[in-house]
């Protein structure tokens, strides 16, 4: 039965959905007017029966010699008559009518005892028939007066509305169900569309989006989730391609050094020192490419999460004195002023060695952009319910339409490519590595006098971190 309903269109399962839900409501409702109709014909004839009883009470009469006489005994008067008899208290017949005398009813004369005002229905071989006995008078005489009528008119009526209802409601679903099958249909036009325009996009045509006729229904909210999606799938794919021409271009420049100064190095005759020199440079070159790799490693341990990672108290100060120490000879080289500043004592729970790499990246970052006889400051605080690490170098800054960009692997200003050395791998190790203990690391100021990043991280009740990031 579910692969059955499976290998319909959603068209026709909301056809057929809204063709069982018109048959449950109508059927609902026809029963509900049936059991109205029925309830109020069956009303309509007590009430009649009784005012039959009013009417033949006021045209019995008593005659001279004591017989009892109707006045509208004449059956051409009236065809619709009501049946009627009279009996006397002891359960003698003192009267009965032409329709009485035609169409006796069983058990008359123990209902004729029984005057407890009731309307009762008595069985026959035909149709029931409903009796009314009460008492009354005739002149000085005391009787009981019998009237009925037959359920005959009354179930006929009910026949009659059963008919409409039978007929009448297969042609009411089958117009809804055309009407449904019609409105479905309607309503997925905007999928047909969508789905028509997502078949035509592919790898190479992701800037292409769907439709959107309405973007407050439905349906034009969900193109416009697909439309953010491909989006997102575009800047991937760009992302990607950018990777791979950078990541082509980083390796073959230490590839092409090696095999470059091996050619040259088979040319002719050498002494030691000259093919220790080669094997030299193409030692640096080696240490050069796989460094390459390991950062690559790095990024992508990172966004997979391989390894879980560490959940340690870290004193940020400490740890913004060690990369000091560990980074001191560079700035040194450049005659820099590498200074540790801090309120306090703040803590975190997280990777030291993870937040280590973080912290050294940044700071190697502002050693390289800093001109000589600068200054590079580490400032750890609190702000709220963080705590921060700012790295602020004395360089020429980042330009405005590049500070979205710096943390995208290999990016690197066209300042940066011509005066520091470098993949481009840093800021966005440093990034992954913040993210993954929970923090944050974002550009905080730029300008011509220099650049401050910011690491915010939560303090140290906060959850443990997810993964590790391999150093």
């Amino acid at each position: 039965m579910r692969s059955w309903w499976r290998s319909h269109s959603v068209r026709v399962r909301l056809t057929l959905w809204y063709v069982f839900a018109m048959i449950l409501v109508l059927g609902v409702y026809a029963a509900a007017v049936f059991a109205f109709v029925s309830e109020g014909v069956s009303e309509t004839l007590n009430q009649r029966i009784r005012g039959d009883f009013q009417w033949a009470a006021a045209m019995v009469d008593q005659t001279p010699e004591g017989r009892i006489t109707w006045f509208d005994d004449d059956p051409s008067v009236d065809q619709e008559r009501p049946w009627l008899q009279v009996w006397s208290p002891t359960g003698e017949l003192l009267f009965r009518n032409v329709e009485a005398e035609q169409h006796p009813i069983p058990q008359s004369r123990e209902l004729g005892s029984s005057t407890d005002d009731r309307i009762v229905t008595v069985a026959t071989s035909s149709v029931p028939i409903r009796v009314l006995s009460r008492r009354g008078r005739i002149g000085a005489k005391q009787v009981i007066i019998q009237v009925a009528r037959s359920e005959g008119a009354m179930q006929q009526q009910l026949q009659e509305l059963v008919l409409i209802l039978v007929f009448g409601l297969p042609a009411a679903v089958a117009v809804a169900g055309l009407g449904g099958f019609v409105l479905a249909s309607r309503a997925l036009a905007p999928v047909e569309h969508i789905t028509e325009r997502a078949r035509s996009i592919s790898a190479e045509r992701l800037s292409e989006r769907l439709p959107v006729d309405n973007p407050d229904d439905e349906m034009g909210r969900l193109a416009t989730v697909f439309n953010e999606t491909l989006g997102r799938l575009e800047a991937s794919f760009d992302r990607m391609r950018r990777f791979t021409a950078d990541v082509s271009h980083e390796l073959r420049t230490p590839l092409t050094a090696i095999r470059s100064v091996g050619e040259v190095g088979l040319r002719g005759q050498r002494d030691e020192g000259a093919y220790r020199a080669i094997i030299g440079s193409m030692l640096e070159e080696v240490d050069r490419l796989a460094s390459l790799v390991d950062r690559l490693l790095t990024i992508s341990r990172a966004e997979t999460g391989q390894a879980p990672l560490a959940s340690e108290e870290v004193d940020l100060t400490a740890l913004a004195e060690d990369v000091v120490g560990h980074l001191g000879v560079l700035a040194e080289e450049k005659r820099q002023v590498l200074a540790v500043s801090a309120s306090g004592s703040p803590r975190v729970r997280g990777d030291r060695l993870v937040l280590r790499q973080a912290l050294i990246n940044l700071v190697d970052n502002a050693i390289k952009f800093s001109p000589a006889g600068g200054r590079v400051d580490i400032v750890v605080g609190e702000t709220g319910d963080a705590v921060t690490v700012d790295v602020t170098d004395s360089g020429p800054g980042i330009p405005d339409d590049a500070r979205s960009l710096v943390f995208e692997r290999f990016y690197r200003t066209d300042a940066a490519r011509g005066e520091t050395s470098g993949t481009g791998l840093g800021l966005s190790i440093a990034k992954g590595a913040v993210e993954a203990n929970g923090g944050s690391l974002a550009i905080e100021h730029s300008s011509s006098q220099g650049t401050t990043f910011r690491i915010r991280l939560p303090h140290r009740h906060a959850e443990p971190i997810r993964h590790r990031v391999a150093s």
